[in-house]
């Protein structure tokens, strides 16, 4: 068999756009390779921090994120996610540039998530900023209308000072837990009628068993999309077996 080359790495079935930042990722998040029971591409958009795609999602910002999804597609990757569920206000630009498919954020689920609840009660979405997440982002990923329960973290401390302000890179992880569940106990309190959770931001997954443990209901977050789409793009023959013919 004779392949045709072309390709720096081979054997990548997702690429990552990443944001630049330097606060820890623990597993769960895109950004940590282990997270993962397969090996991913990042390409980072050095210096698109997560303070400027909040504050400011233009076209000059969204321009190096298409030349990085050109690359992830010229390097061999057969689908392309970001490591922030606000690139989905990109999500139809950063298509329109590849031929492979995209997920650009974990919002993406939003119509999955309604129709698994039986369409009884809104999706509730848990995001790092309430105030930045518009209807522009939910129509962009094809949620427009789905009825959504949204608490945002901009007034927990300690993933405000680090992760949405950027002051600075040491982060106490049990803060962080302590904080995604105090917020997503907040939605679901003023929800009662919610049934289904959608993190927004790639720095929740690490903490989304916990918030299963404490919620008891289904959370969606874009690892496991990640994992989802893997499946979907690398098919594979079963291992199981049928009865002696």
């Amino acid at each position: 068999m004779i392949y045709q080359g072309g390709q720096n790495i081979c054997g990548v079935s997702i690429g990552v756009l990443c944001l630049d930042s330097g606060f820890p990722k623990p597993p769960g998040h895109i950004k940590n390779p282990s997270s993962l029971p397969f090996p991913v591409l990042y390409e980072t958009v050095v210096g698109a921090s997560i303070k400027d795609l909040l504050a400011n999602p233009s076209p000059e910002f969204l321009a190096p994120f298409i030349k990085a999804a050109q690359h992830l597609e010229r390097e061999g990757a057969r689908a392309i996610t970001g490591s922030c569920g606000f690139l989905a206000i990109f999500q139809q630009e950063l298509s329109d540039a590849v031929n492979i498919p995209v997920f650009a954020s974990s919002l993406i689920q939003i119509p999955l998530a309604y129709n698994i609840a039986g369409r009884k009660g809104p999706v509730g979405v848990l995001t790092a900023c309430r105030e930045s997440l518009t209807d522009r982002h939910f129509e962009s990923v094809g949620a427009a209308g789905i009825p959504v329960a949204v608490q945002g973290m901009e007034h927990q401390p300690e993933f405000t000072e680090v992760i949405l302000q950027g002051r600075r890179n040491a982060m106490d992880l049990n803060k962080i837990a302590a904080e995604v569940l105090e917020s997503a106990t907040e939605l679901v309190r003023n929800n009662p009628d919610m049934r289904v959770l959608v993190l927004e931001c790639t720095d929740m997954p690490p903490y989304a068993h916990l918030l299963q443990k404490h919620l008891k209901m289904p959370i969606f977050d874009l690892t496991t999309l990640t994992a989802m789409v893997h499946e979907t793009v690398t098919r594979a023959p079963y291992p199981g077996f049928m009865p002696y013919e």
